[in-house]
């Protein structure tokens, strides 16, 4: 029995393993078929893509986009152009300023109100080149003013709506001093002031003209002392028997003062090109001709200019006080020594002028000088 079913397992063993390589086979075929079925299909897929129509419009497309550019580049870039022309126009406009045209206002009148003087007063006395004296001044409107020389009458005059004057006689005054007032003739009301002139034999450069008022003396007319760069700007007389002649000349020089040719002192000019020369010169004789000479030296004591004025001594008014005008550069001790003699008697000055600080003046500031405290 054995050896019977040992021919049959060795076929059965046969058969399992013919059966296992078909099946294998078979396997295998079918993984080829699928393969190469895939691949069939994943070729056609792409081709079908490559020749499909979409793709082959839009190259037409971008084609035709460009051909359009290039034929219309110029008319798109002028319309660009305007559009921003407009808009820059636009914001002009609206940043500009905004004229507004206001209605046309007719000006006020403007009358000028002329203050109305109660009592005569000068305005004006003044040599002209020909010698002759012009005289303006101020009353009360519509009203007949007198012109008195050394004290009589000369001519009557009638103010105008505004209360004003002018005499100009024909004759020339002759050289010497004359004093003028004025005098209201409706009312008999004497003018407060008198201008004293003094007319010179060289002409009207070298005359002068003074208003004399109760506080003190105002140029009206100086005379034209200046030699190169010598320059007189004032010469006071005081009742003390002192002269004072301030100016102006080149700095650190020396001016020198004489009267009749008699020498009287010398004084330095200041690093502001001021100076300030005071001298005793005793009391002068009214109606008497004196030579003032001022002059200039160099370091070696040469006179490099000069300065000569002749006067006639006027009749002294016996003011106690008289007035100085503060340059640049002065001080109260050098303004005492010119007027007071005495650098020391500064205070004096001070305390009259209510100056709390002496050593704090300033230019063009107006300081009364006591002459006999």
């Amino acid at each position: 029995m054995a050896n019977n079913n040992i021919g049959k397992t060795k076929r059965s063993t046969d058969n399992l393993i013919d059966d296992a390589i078909d099946r294998q086979q078979s396997w295998l075929n079918r993984r080829r078929r699928f393969t190469s079925y895939f691949i069939r299909r994943f070729n056609k897929s792409e081709n079908t893509e490559q020749k499909s129509k979409p793709e082959v419009i839009i190259v037409k497309t971008e084609t035709k986009n460009k051909s359009v550019l290039k034929s219309y580049w110029l008319p798109i870039l002028c319309a660009l152009i305007v559009i921003l022309l407009a808009l820059f126009i636009m914001l002009f406009k609206i940043n500009a300023p905004v004229k507004v045209i206001a209605p046309t206002v007719p000006e006020p009148v403007v009358k000028h109100v002329v203050k109305q003087s109660n009592t005569p007063s000068f305005d004006l006395v003044r040599i002209e080149k020909s010698g002759n004296i012009i005289i303006a001044g101020r009353n009360p409107r519509e009203s007949n003013i007198s012109v008195l020389i050394n004290k009589k009458i000369v001519a009557t005059k009638h103010t105008n709506k505004s209360g004003e004057f002018v005499f100009a006689p024909n004759e020339a005054l002759k050289p010497g001093n004359y004093v003028i007032s004025l005098i209201d003739a409706d009312k008999n009301i004497k003018s407060e002031d008198s201008v004293f002139v003094y007319v010179s034999e060289r002409g009207y450069k070298n005359s002068v003209s003074l208003l004399m008022t109760k506080n003190g003396s105002k140029v009206m007319q100086a005379p034209e002392l200046a030699d190169g760069d010598l320059v007189v700007s004032k010469i006071d007389y005081l009742d003390s028997g002192r002269m004072v002649v301030t100016g102006r000349a080149l700095p650190r020089l020396r001016v020198s003062l004489s009267l009749d040719d008699k020498y009287l002192g010398f004084a330095r000019v200041s690093d502001y090109k001021n100076f300030g020369l005071g001298a005793d010169i005793g009391k002068l004789e009214s109606g008497k001709k004196y030579k003032l000479n001022i002059r200039l030296h160099d370091g070696e004591g040469t006179t490099i200019a000069n300065v000569e004025h002749e006067f006639v001594m006027p009749e002294m008014t016996g003011d106690d006080n008289t007035f100085y005008t503060v340059r640049r550069g002065d001080c109260l001790w050098i303004i005492a020594r010119n007027f007071l003699r005495r650098g020391v008697l500064f205070t004096m000055i001070a305390e009259r002028n209510n100056i709390t600080n002496p050593d704090l003046i300033y230019p063009d500031q107006l300081l009364q000088i006591p002459m006999k405290d």
